[in-house]
């Protein structure tokens, strides 16, 4: 205990995370913020009800936030902050849709953040996500290592569910890997991927194999146009406070997170989805994984894409 965390965005993505959160009970407060007047400290009294149900001990705190700073105040001191703000995509909607509107949010929010919490390690979840992870930390000002996204975790829980779907196994027993963008080029690794020790490429034959890889470069978007009025925030939320639990924990967990890339696989200088070892300072290390010589092609070729849409950011 002792460690405090933000989330910013009130909405189901940072609702559902904060209550991750605060149910982990590894937390001394976590403090919920949204700019519509009310909310957050409405969403804060209704969880902090719940505790002696749940059995935690961890004190949620709403406040509501302003353009000009106003109520940022209550974030000070945090260890962690996870940004959640922004639109969410409609049907139809790619994620770099989101760009330049979600952009003018995300720079904002940071830059008041900073203020009140200058120690801490940025997690970035608002789409479209790797530029938001690079704007976020040209907003700050942090060193790159304190400022990471959530994406990698998300995807390779997808194609995780899919595999322990097609094979009719515990999700337990299968395990995934997904790298590159969380987007068009997201690098979802077979090789990397196995069933109870067993390589996927002896379970499934090479079509099944890249249906599924397309299926999980395609969850989110499935998703969105089933619900119509909104995007994913179950899995997402998952995915956002398990990185954000690592960090409060100094755990060194390896985890696939979008992380600044400076000489790893022959890749340098672009925020890019890889395995990484996550501690109280945010990105430990980039933690180089064995890839076929296709699967690094594309993950190269994803760092490229990617690197020419995060330059567009700073002057966003």
């Amino acid at each position: 205990m002792g460690k405090k965390v933000t989330v910013v965005g009130a909405g189901f993505y940072g609702s559902t995370t904060a209550q991750r959160l605060a149910e982990y009970d590894i937390f001394d407060e976590v403090v919920l913020t949204d700019i519509v007047e009310g909310k957050p400290e409405g969403i804060a009294l209704d969880m902090n009800q719940s505790r002696t149900i749940e059995g935690f001990e961890t004190k949620v705190v709403g406040a509501t936030t302003d353009a000009d700073g106003g109520g940022y105040d209550k974030t000070a001191g945090s260890d962690v902050i996870v940004i959640t703000a922004g639109l969410p995509r409609k049907p139809g909607m790619s994620r770099m849709d989101l760009l330049e509107v979600n952009a003018k949010i995300v720079r904002g929010v940071t830059e008041n953040l900073v203020k009140h919490s200058p120690n801490a390690v940025i997690i970035v979840v608002s789409n479209p996500l790797d530029e938001m992870t690079a704007l976020a930390q040209l907003a700050s000002g942090f060193p790159k290592n304190r400022v990471l996204g959530q994406a990698g975790m998300l995807d390779t829980a997808r194609f995780t569910n899919f595999v322990a779907e097609e094979l009719q196994v515990p999700v337990a027993s299968v395990t995934t890997l997904t790298l590159g963008s969380h987007g068009d080029t997201m690098v979802p690794v077979p090789s990397q991927s196995s069933v109870d020790g067993k390589p996927l490429a002896d379970l499934l034959p090479a079509d099944k194999v890249e249906e599924l890889v397309t299926k999980t470069r395609n969850g989110g978007a499935e998703i969105v146009a089933l619900l119509k009025t909104g995007s994913a925030y179950y899995a997402p939320s998952a995915a956002a406070a398990r990185m954000a639990k690592a960090v409060a924990e100094d755990s060194g967990a390896v985890l696939p997170v979008c992380a600044w890339v400076d000489g790893e696989y022959g890749i340098s200088g672009v925020y890019l989805g890889v395995n990484a070892e996550i501690g109280a300072e945010g990105v430990k290390k980039v933690v180089e994984t064995p890839l076929t010589e296709g699967e690094l092609a594309n993950l190269k070729e994803a760092a490229e894409a990617v690197r020419a849409k995060q330059a567009d950011v700073a002057d966003l």
